[in-house]
């Protein structure tokens, strides 16, 4: 991180979080944050799912949430991008204040329930989108919809075109009783319907499912069974967490989920259990707790094909996806790998 985005780091810490944000949103569109362009060598090129990715080093759901800064993302040095969530319809989300930042724990938490503009403002958006990039849509469900199942389904439909893949998030705490389609039946039949608009689209558009740390056993052998039946193209371990345990920040008592560096043990033992039950039949982007290049090496040696950060950039800037990048090429060259893609599950039983 240099000095000049240090300065800006520290200026947005004197505002509230969510105007932070959105201020941040603003600086990257006016290029006022770094964008050193595409990080990749030869050993972080890979595949996920069918899609060619510079480096496996990729920006979680939630920070665009409207699809408004896609150019300048796209050479912040991240492999691929997830925007959204996006609904079929707009809304506005939580009352505030509702995203907190937990400094003390180098983490945040937020109960921002789907905030978004809309599939028609987004996918107008993503229609004009840079396609040098590879750029996902996490697709949401409205909190008043009678069928929220249909609306993953619906977005889909509507902005599929100009997608390279899209998320199917049914683990955010933040919509009341969202989490309960994480249930084998329901997941079951709300993947088919998924699915089968992907199947209708002009092209083929890689599906992934994303789900909660908080899963017991049980429930992360549903998760498995239903990614191996469902034809989905890949996992992404995991979500925020409910649990509060060992935080500091005085903000710990705040509803919603907890994101950040408390969540890096508890997600990545989750990755490695659905890496060891799908066996390398389905892919895993392994996310939670991420702000270091051995973080990110952790991750993919416990069994992801690809990782994702999001709350990191909150203390470390935007210049941390260029910094874990190049981290972890020197981190494959010295354990002697010549593709990260050797690497993924070597020390899997060193977190069961």
């Amino acid at each position: 991180m240099n000095l000049v985005e240090k300065l800006g780091l520290s200026a947005l810490h004197r505002l509230d979080p969510e105007t932070a944000h959105g201020a941040s949103i603003k600086a990257l569109k006016l290029g006022l944050t770094p964008t050193p362009g595409p990080v990749t060598s030869s050993r972080l090129q890979t595949s996920l799912a069918g899609i060619s990715l510079p480096n496996p080093v990729g920006l979680a759901a939630g920070f665009d949430k409207n699809a408004e800064a896609l150019a300048p993302l796209s050479k912040a040095g991240f492999g691929f991008i997830e925007v959204g969530a996006a609904t079929p319809r707009p809304q506005p989300g939580n009352p505030k204040p509702r995203l907190f930042r937990l400094t003390e724990d180098r983490a945040a938490i937020n109960r921002f329930g789907f905030n978004n503009e809309g599939m028609e403002v987004i996918g107008a958006r993503l229609s004009q989108r840079p396609r040098v990039a590879v750029i996902g849509l996490n697709l949401g469900a409205n909190k008043d919809s009678e069928d929220r199942a249909a609306d993953f389904a619906r977005v889909l439909a509507h902005c599929g075109a100009h997608l390279d893949f899209a998320t199917v998030n049914v683990s955010s705490p933040n919509t009341e009783k969202l989490r309960d389609l994480q249930g084998r039946e329901a997941l079951s039949a709300l993947l088919a319907g998924v699915i089968d608009t992907r199947n209708g689209l002009s092209r083929r558009v890689p599906v992934f499912l994303k789900i909660a740390p908080d899963l017991d056993r049980a429930g992360i052998e549903d998760i498995a069974a239903v990614a191996l039946d469902s034809g989905i193209d890949a996992v992404i371990a995991t979500n925020t967490t409910l649990s509060r345990d060992g935080l500091r920040s005085p903000h710990k008592a705040e509803a919603g989920g907890l994101s950040g560096a408390p969540l890096f043990e508890a997600s990545t033992r989750v990755l490695a259990q659905l890496s060891e039950l799908l066996d390398g039949k389905v892919p895993l982007i392994g996310v939670g707790g991420i702000s270091t290049a051995e973080q990110a090496y952790a991750k993919i040696c416990a069994g992801a094909s690809a990782v994702q950060f999001y709350t990191a950039m909150v203390y470390g800037g935007l210049s941390l996806a260029g910094e874990i990048a190049t981290g972890l090429d020197r981190l494959l060259e010295r354990d002697g790998f010549d593709n990260v893609a050797q690497a993924v599950g070597t020390k899997r039983k060193d977190w069961l």
